[in-house]
């Protein structure tokens, strides 16, 4: 009889034990979010949820600091903190700490954001001529630790990693880019948008692409601008903030609730340097161009998409979709309508300023995809396209505003979006009279090739000398742009034209050297080759 009263009271022991390990799931979340469409993963009751494809949100408490993520500029460092989702009786209080003579030093707290799961550190008169190791802080157990680098303003040259479009079709680690990036370790690298594939669940997809680059922006900086499918869109055109409600938004405007549009841009942009106007747009969504000065290099980080207007009911149409053209015969004038916005008039008066300010300064433009149609095929080899209204070779009047402030202000022009790595001299009244400008590579292009491919494989005038490949030269695009096309990675390329760039910005000379890299060549290897084309080297005036 007393065994059986011991083993009933062992019994109600566990059951006792394991009520109170399960009763986080009977709390109440202190933050409801205001959306109950998206992010479904990471919100409101999330331990309730089952597990998900995209990452394990449910990990030890000792691990729950996911990364943090800075920049410095004008000796203000900021720095955000990407937490796993806590439990509602978990602080949300997290701490920055740096090291001081061997011995850490709390400077400063802040409060987690339940959407999203970010916080924000700023520190002002930070002291930028030395490297500072900091860690984040959660609790007693969690923290991620991490080296602030000193500005590099005495280095000759100054060099970038820039990478775009993390396709969810494969969500393994990312080893190769990793080795490779830390193996020559740039100065910055910059992440030019689709950081996230998964649309209705950023925060899931943002913690992922953390887990598989922060080894790259653990010790240095790093700027990061949303695109398209991180904020839940297939294509965007956001038109000043509005509300989009045409199926794939060529009516223009955002698609879903406006919390989680600006819970996207806060994970993603907070930790750049403050906005240049911090007016918002529409509905209250935030704005973050702005530039970063960064060794004797000033880089202006632009948002191509949040002024541009869609196509549909202001333009003729021209294909079964409101946005692709299909139409060879089309006037291209008729489409440039009085009107008609791409980078908006507040980024061209910011671009006018920061052109006539750092004029002894490397001039560098950051956005997400190129000013000009750089792609015949799309998708699959029989999906030809005429002209793209995504790509900002459209509205053209916008796109040669645009490139007029870029050349005058003497910069050369980087993105990504495009899953096609270029390097094309853009041309605005002639050929060759703008800027240059090096779109990089998909990080994973298993989802959405694209081809540089002229339907009458014909050379243009002017070819690359210092290349094999077929197509380069002078050519008008499908929007009677003029382009000079210099170099082009296509898919049957080597990493299935996957793969990113590195670009090193000689101050003493004046020249920027844009190099291409495939995913899966090891640059460890002294017999590692870029693709076909690269290196090039461009003056900057």
């Amino acid at each position: 009889m007393k065994n059986t009263l011991k083993c009933i009271l062992v019994v109600l022991l566990i059951l006792g034990c394991n009520e109170k390990a399960e009763k986080p799931k009977e709390q109440i979340p202190p933050v409801i979010a205001p959306f109950d469409d998206v992010d479904t993963l990471a919100i409101n009751d999330w331990w309730n949820r089952t597990d998900n494809p995209i990452i394990n949100l449910k990990v030890g408490r000792d691990s729950v600091v996911s990364f943090g993520i800075y920049t410095v500029s004008n000796q203000t460092l900021k720095l955000s903190a990407q937490l796993y989702p806590l439990y509602p009786d978990e602080s949300r209080e997290v701490r920055l700490e740096i090291e001081e003579d061997g011995k850490w030093k709390e400077i400063q707290k802040q409060e987690i954001n339940d959407i999203g799961w970010s916080a924000l550190f700023r520190v002002e008169n930070w002291d930028d001529s030395k490297d500072t190791k900091y860690r984040i802080r959660h609790g007693d157990i969690a923290q991620f630790e991490g080296l602030i680098r000193k500005d590099p303003k005495d280095k000759e040259t100054i060099s970038m990693a820039a990478l775009s479009c993390n396709s969810n079709k494969d969500r393994g680690l990312r080893e190769n880019y990793v080795r490779n990036i830390n193996h020559q370790n740039p100065d910055l690298i910059f992440f030019a948008g689709d950081q996230s594939y998964d649309h209705t669940e950023h925060t899931a997809a943002w913690l992922k692409f953390g887990l598989q680059f922060r080894e790259t922006f653990r010790n240095r900086p790093a700027i990061t601008i949303p695109d398209d499918h991180d904020i839940g869109q297939g294509n965007l055109w956001g038109e000043n903030g509005k509300l989009s409600v045409t199926a794939g938004s060529p009516d223009g405007g955002y698609r879903y609730h406006t919390e989680y549009v600006k819970m996207v841009e806060r994970c993603q942009t907070a930790h750049l340097p403050d906005p240049y106007d911090p007016t918002p747009v529409e509905r209250g969504i935030g704005v973050y161009y702005t530039n970063l000065l960064l060794g004797g290099v000033d880089f202006a980080i632009l948002e191509d998409r949040k002024f541009k207007s869609g196509p549909e009911g202001k333009i003729p149409q021209q294909g079964p979709r409101p946005d692709h053209i299909r139409n060879p015969e089309y006037d291209p004038a008729s489409i440039d309508l009085p009107g008609l916005t791409l980078l908006g008039d507040r980024q061209l008066k910011f671009l006018e300023h920061w052109g006539n300010t750092n004029k002894d300064d490397i001039k560098v433009v950051l956005s997400q995809t190129g000013f000009c149609g750089g792609a015949h095929i799309h998708g699959q080899k029989t999906n030809r396209l005429h002209a793209d209204l995504d790509s900002n070779g459209w509205p053209q009047t916008g796109r040669n505003k645009a490139l007029a402030l870029i050349q005058k202000a003497g910069a050369v022009h980087i993105a990504g979006d495009q899953h096609l790595a270029t390097v094309i001299k853009q041309g605005i009244n002639e050929f060759g009279d703008g800027p240059w400008a090096f779109v990089v590579p998909a990080i994973v292009n298993d989802y959405y090739s694209r081809w540089w491919w002229p339907e009458d494989e014909k050379a243009g005038a002017n070819p690359n000398p210092n290349t094999s490949l077929p197509w380069t030269g002078d050519y008008l695009d499908g929007f009677s742009n003029k382009i000079s096309m210099m170099a082009y990675v296509n898919p049957e390329s080597n990493s299935k034209g996957g793969g990113y760039g590195l670009i090193r910005f000689n101050k003493k000379v004046k020249t920027s050297t844009f190099e291409c890299w495939p995913r899966y060549v090891d640059v460890t290897k002294s017999e590692a080759v870029q693709f076909e084309g690269w290196p090039i080297t461009v003056e900057m005036k």
